[in-house]
């Protein structure tokens, strides 16, 4: 396995918070990847994330970015949470001004970002050749006017990720040739999270278990998705104040002994692990989050009748969203940004599915090779 071009460790000045920058690789001098906030993050963590990061661009078809990934130890929902960033960032930004692009990533938002960036002139992370590219420079304007568009009454950027994990269950639903409406249970409940339970209840499945960082809600005929979005609290958590009657609320850590076919992480890493892997019900398990699943458990799973769609293949929504529209590959349109990350989802996870059922194989394992990455740039000075 390739070793990371680059490790850089921050300690912070003012509080105990402390992070990572890891690149995996850099492709054309250029490399993508969001900052994570969270009190468990490890570099072990981050190092794992950046490599995915780089199979989530092969798998984007992406020519132009290489993989690499944020990390901060530290509660994203304390009161000094955007210092703590901006301070990172600041600590980060000779790397980020020769082409290491930081987006969000759990804990984090990327307005704050942009807000940073911005604070220090400049609109996004490019290297001199993207500074002397009109077609890039059209798009990083472009990219910042669809920020500003919703689909479906929700921000873009909070559902291309999401949608994709959805288009991703689908497809791999249907390749299995299982019963239509099927029962899916998510653990999570962030942009990723709650715009694919949308995306999902709209394709017909019945959400039937939500978890976020306080509770889990269950409900046998399936969750009302789209109230639960609507009055989410500051924090995007879910209020049970808003809760029907029919609803039961138990401690979120009962998220796995909920009955389900399709079993969606999609906020922690790790949180299927050999503790816990026996108590996994659905015959699916998607991965919204990043390495929600531990080796340990991975290993256990692929002596298992289980089917998984691995993370870089479903949730690599937002890095296309950023990709095709940055480098001008489609129109700066709405429709057209879902229609695209639906297209490559769906056709990535029929790959996957079509490969792993001639090999007989575990998906992972053929996921690790159709998509592994074969560029190694370095930084373009």
């Amino acid at each position: 396995m390739q070793r990371p071009y680059l490790v850089i460790e921050w300690n912070d000045n003012l509080t105990d918070a402390k992070g990572w920058l890891v690149v995996h690789n850099f492709v054309k001098g250029y490399t993508g990847g969001g900052t994570r906030m969270h009190p468990t993050v490890t570099r072990e963590e981050v190092e794992r994330l950046a490599l995915g990061m780089a199979y989530k661009y092969t798998a984007c078809e992406s020519d132009t970015t290489g993989g690499c990934k944020g990390g901060i130890v530290y509660d994203y929902r304390a009161p000094d949470a955007y210092d703590v960033l901006r301070r990172y960032l600041i600590a980060m930004m000779p790397y980020i001004k020769v082409g290491v692009s930081l987006g969000e990533d759990l804990g984090t938002r990327y307005d704050d970002v942009l807000k940073v960036f911005k604070e220090f002139e400049f609109e996004l992370p490019q290297t001199k050749s993207m500074e002397k590219d009109p077609v890039v420079q059209k798009g990083i304007k472009d990219f910042d006017v669809m920020m500003g568009e919703k689909v479906d009454g929700i921000p873009i950027n909070d559902v291309v990720t999401g949608y994709g994990v959805a288009f991703s269950a689908d497809e791999a639903w249907k390749f299995l040739k299982r019963e239509e409406g099927a029962k899916v249970v998510i653990q999570g409940f962030g942009s990723v999270g709650a715009s694919c339970a949308l995306k999902l209840s709209q394709l017909g499945y019945k959400i039937v278990g939500i978890s976020d960082a306080n509770l889990l809600v269950t409900c046998g005929e399936g969750l009302d998705v789209q109230k639960l979005i609507n009055h989410k609290n500051k924090l995007g958590e879910m209020d049970k104040n808003h809760f029907e009657p029919n609803y039961e609320i138990r401690p979120n850590s009962e998220w796995l002994d909920v009955e389900c076919d399709i079993l969606i992480p999609a906020a922690l890493e790790d949180v299927i692990n050999e503790n816990n892997v026996d108590k996994v019900k659905a015959d699916l398990i998607v991965e919204g989050a990043n390495i929600p699943i531990s080796p340990k458990a991975d290993k256990i799973f692929r002596e298992s009748d289980k089917d998984i769609v691995v993370d870089f293949i479903a949730n690599l929504g937002a890095i296309r969203f950023y990709d095709v529209i940055v480098f001008g590959l489609i129109k700066p349109e709405p429709h057209l940004v879902i229609d695209d990350i639906e297209h490559i989802c769906r056709k990535n996870t029929r790959k996957l599915f079509e490969e792993s059922k001639k090999q007989n194989r575990y998906q992972r394992d053929v996921a690790l090779e159709i998509f592994a990455p074969k560029v190694f740039d370095g930084p373009e000075i």
